[in-house]
């Protein structure tokens, strides 16, 4: 893929969003929606990786009558390897037979079919297409971040979510700040006032490199893509939209779930050389612009051996939010009384998952999920093409990375190539046309 391409996808607004739930789907069958069978929540697993395993656990922690029966992966050792550690800790929840371990990039639609929960936490380029076809299927979704990672993706996300109103099924997000009691405290002080107006807030997550998989001896080039799918942009979005997200996500909650008027960026590959880095950036720089003149300052970095941080300052006329400290200083001084590490936030979005179900009452997170994931999008097409991008451009906009979520294959012709020396190119500001 040349830095120079202007990546458009070849589709229109209108082709895109004319494919039909058949063609999502595959064939898939479609039964009517369903709770607990024998009182018993049978969760399947899309993408078992770290997260995914992660995943598995809090929403095993949200009940004794949650399992996990279904597991799917492009890699049969790495579901094979988390439903093992998954047994050991969880012996009497995880009963997923061999033939229920489905592998491939059509194995969602097999987790789907013997699911009644579905936990979706593969690449994020499929994550909006997963939960469509999950939804449409009458399965209830948890839905890791980032929920989509090009315009076209928010679309069909948006459908998923109003499609679950529709159906009375839960869709619920990985962006867990809002369950987070510490957080719900202090941020509801923000909101009376504790510190005066907000005038700017700044989000900063800076750390090493993210879950890095060495390429296998034998594997195909968009197997070994899809396996590292954290560092290449068009399966994973790159890193704002996939780890400052909960940052972005925290900023529009303190300034009433607002999206921002614009932003600008900056950004590129300054440290990080090698195949093992594919085609993502080490750093980023976002500002994005507000109602009232309020700014965000966002920033991240992925370069080992720096200084690290992640933190979501909030700064008013009157004082400051310190927000994952669960601090306020200024004029008001105030920090909140519980324990910082009995607050599992992972754990208490599926509690109120399956709270939903119980109780007939399903959770729909699509407000926020939508609004932060596209925020998280603009700044990083911003830092990729140099350019200002405002949102109404980026909500009219039919772009997608290539291909469609579901035209990739396993013998397809890989969407970016390595050169000569193994190195993936990457964008270049100032060159890169996207939207």
């Amino acid at each position: 893929m040349s830095e120079t391409t202007n990546h458009t996808g070849a589709a229109s607004r209108r082709d895109f969003l004319s494919v039909s739930a058949t063609a999502l789907l595959g064939g898939l069958s479609l039964p009517a929606a369903r709770a607990a069978e024998n009182g018993v929540f049978r969760v399947g697993v899309i993408g078992c990786g770290g997260r995914g395993e992660a995943a598995a656990m809090n929403a095993m922690n949200a009940g004794k009558d949650v399992r996990i029966v279904a597991m799917g992966d492009i890699l049969l050792d790495r579901i094979q390897e988390k439903r093992s550690a998954l047994k050991l800790k969880y012996p009497d929840q995880v009963q997923v037979p061999d033939d229920h371990c489905f592998t491939g990039f059509d194995a969602y639609k097999r987790v789907i079919e013997v699911s009644d929960v579905v936990i979706i936490a593969n690449a994020a380029k499929f994550h909006s297409l997963h939960a469509r076809t999950a939804i449409e299927a009458g399965r209830h979704v948890f839905v890791e971040k980032p929920h989509a990672i090009d315009p076209v993706g928010i679309q069909r996300l948006r459908e998923a979510c109003d499609l679950a109103r529709q159906k009375n099924l839960s869709i619920v997000s990985g962006l867990q700040s809002r369950y987070h009691p510490g957080y719900q405290a202090t941020m509801a002080r923000v909101h009376d006032g504790a510190i005066g107006d907000i005038v700017a807030i700044q989000e900063t997550w800076l750390r090493p490199p993210y879950v890095l998989y060495p390429r296998r001896p034998g594997m195909a080039e968009v197997e070994y893509q899809a396996s590292n799918q954290y560092h290449f942009h068009w399966l994973s979005g790159d890193d704002v939209p996939q780890t400052l997200i909960h940052n972005l996500d925290r900023s529009s909650w303190a300034l009433g779930n607002a999206a921002p008027v614009r932003c600008y960026g900056m950004g590129g590959r300054s440290t990080l050389h090698g195949e093992i880095y594919g085609s993502v950036f080490d750093h980023h720089a976002v500002v994005y612009d507000f109602s009232k003149g309020v700014r965000v300052y966002a920033y991240c970095r992925t370069i080992d051996n720096c200084y690290n941080e992640n933190s979501s300052l909030i700064l008013g006329t009157k004082g400051r939010c310190d927000l994952l400290q669960l601090r306020i200083t200024g004029e008001t001084n105030w920090e909140h009384p519980g324990s910082k590490s009995k607050m599992n936030a992972y754990d208490l979005e599926h509690v109120a998952l399956f709270n939903g179900i119980r109780s007939g009452k399903p959770v729909n997170n699509g407000d926020y999920m939508i609004r932060s994931t596209e925020i998280g999008l603009i700044g990083q097409f911003s830092c990729y093409t140099g350019k200002q991008v405002t949102w109404e451009q980026f909500e009219k906009s039919a772009f997608y990375y290539p291909p469609l979520p579901e035209n990739v294959r396993m013998d397809m012709e890989p969407p970016v190539k390595p050169g000569p020396d193994g190195t993936y190119p990457v964008f270049v500001p100032g060159v890169t046309k996207l939207l």
